[in-house]
């Protein structure tokens, strides 16, 4: 072998070393016996975006929601029949797809081993849609969204503090300009119809880095009889995804149900990533793409609280 292949060959053994490192055990070594479990509905948001719920002409409950009122607590409770109606066409859906369902139950549970954060997802699978495949390559995709606090929008709106009229697919979008999620604090200016391009500049960006503002997303891509493919990123001025995720997935799909565990270590120390530590409150939004949907065509959960160990959250992360 020569020098530099043998270079080359330590090179990315060490690099995968520093990988497994920080990649948390697996979670079938995890006992979910006795770990509390969370019903939590997710529905179909069809166009309605963070600036849909800041105007009072199209929000009912603009005002409430300026003056600090979460999503959740106006509207827990009501997501299926939301999510029914917006599905339908009725409103905020000028596209809608025959057969989507309006909403889905799913099953969380999260719990940590010292060393590592797991979160448990169960739900049924959703009845087949008529239409093509927006993403032929997976069947389902499940997706968390996660805040240290930092973000006064997440704390109160949840995903819908990355979900912009602009974005791909949303009432704003426009031609040429695939805009992904993106937080409020990216942008210069922000309309009713979105932030459009009008970036902050590299270096508050990389300001807004370092303070933490950005939203970390891990997800789990799936297809029945296969490994889950793990996928983690960041959200920032756009959706950052990671070339090499420290998020573990493991999924399992039985008598029509998927379960997934998603993971990683509590302490990453890598930018794009939040440091879980316990007496901390996190917001937490969930979402699932059912039948090989992709971008805004997805069930969505409203804001969620978690705490590791314990605490008064909607979700604690207990010591296993």
């Amino acid at each position: 072998m020569s020098v530099n292949r043998l270079f080359d060959w330590v090179s990315a053994a060490a690099g995968a070393v520093a990988l497994a490192a920080l990649v948390a055990t697996p979670a079938a070594a995890l006992d979910w016996s006795g770990v509390p479990a969370k019903e939590i509905v997710l529905f179909y948001p069809g166009q309605s975006s963070f600036e849909w719920t800041l105007t009072q002409s199209d929000h009912s409950g603009a005002k409430k929601f300026r003056e600090g009122k979460t999503c959740l607590g106006c509207h827990g409770g009501e997501e299926a029949d939301i999510g029914a109606k917006i599905a339908s066409g009725q409103k905020l859906e000028p596209t809608p797809i025959p057969g989507k369902t309006g909403s889905v139950k799913a099953t969380v549970q999260t719990a940590n081993d010292g060393d590592s954060l797991y979160v448990r997802i169960s739900w049924p699978e959703s009845p087949p849609t008529s239409g093509p495949k927006m993403d032929p390559k997976f069947e389902a995709k499940v997706t968390m969204m996660i805040d240290d606090g930092t973000l006064v929008e997440a704390t109160r709106a949840g995903c819908w503090a990355s979900c912009h009229d602009d974005a791909i697919g949303m009432a704003s979008a426009q031609p040429g300009k695939d805009l992904t999620k993106y937080i409020v604090q990216s942008r210069t200016k922000i309309t009713r119809q979105g932030g459009d391009e009008n970036f902050r500049s590299s270096a508050e960006l990389s300001d807004a880095m370092k303070a933490d503002k950005f939203l970390e997303l891990w997800q789990a891509k799936l297809n029945k009889g296969a490994a889950a493919v793990a996928a983690d990123g960041y959200i920032l001025e756009k959706r950052h995804m990671n070339a090499n995720p420290v998020v573990n997935a493991e999924a399992n799909f039985a008598d029509g149900t998927w379960t997934v565990v998603l993971s990683r270590k509590l302490q990453v120390g890598k930018p794009g990533h939040k440091d879980i530590v316990a007496g901390k409150t996190y917001s937490v939004g969930f979402a699932i793409h059912d039948n090989y949907t992709e971008h805004r065509f997805h069930e969505v959960s409203l804001g969620r609280t978690m705490m590791l160990n314990q605490g008064d959250a909607d979700l604690v992360a207990v010591k296993k």
